[in-house]
């Protein structure tokens, strides 16, 4: 047996270690894509000016941000809890996009709920089938 394949859990701690560039590129990258469509949305077809691009930063940085905290403490979380953020997580950012159309506050609590539950129960499915 000189040759094995490796473990779930050795496979697991290998993911869990990321480089610096790995770790940041992912929240950048959905950071700029979300400030991006934020900024869109605030516009509402009207001219570009500096407060949309303001507003785009500010959102897209927010939103880097907290994908960054999560996915540090993310892997120190129990599967329910860590399922349940990420879950929250994508809620509460597709409730507020769905919001800038200018739809109501009920419907977009509605997408943002059923959003959050989808993410919830794909996340800890991934967590319960893939962690030892």
């Amino acid at each position: 047996m000189a040759h094995a394949a490796p473990t779930a859990r050795a496979r697991y701690a290998a993911d869990l270690k990321q480089s610096g560039r790995a770790a940041l590129a992912r929240p950048l990258a959905l950071g700029l894509i979300y400030g991006v469509y934020a900024a869109f949305m605030k516009r509402q077809t009207g001219p570009v000016d500096a407060g949309n691009v303001f507003y785009g930063i500010l959102c897209g940085v927010l939103f880097a941000a907290c994908l960054f905290v999560l996915a540090r403490v993310g892997p120190r979380l129990p599967r329910e809890a860590r399922a349940a953020a990420y879950g929250i997580f994508t809620g509460i950012a597709l409730g507020y996009l769905y919001s800038l159309s200018g739809q109501s506050v009920l419907l977009s609590s509605g997408i943002a709920l059923a959003a959050a539950a989808g993410v919830a129960v794909g996340a800890f499915y991934r967590y319960y089938t893939r962690e030892p």
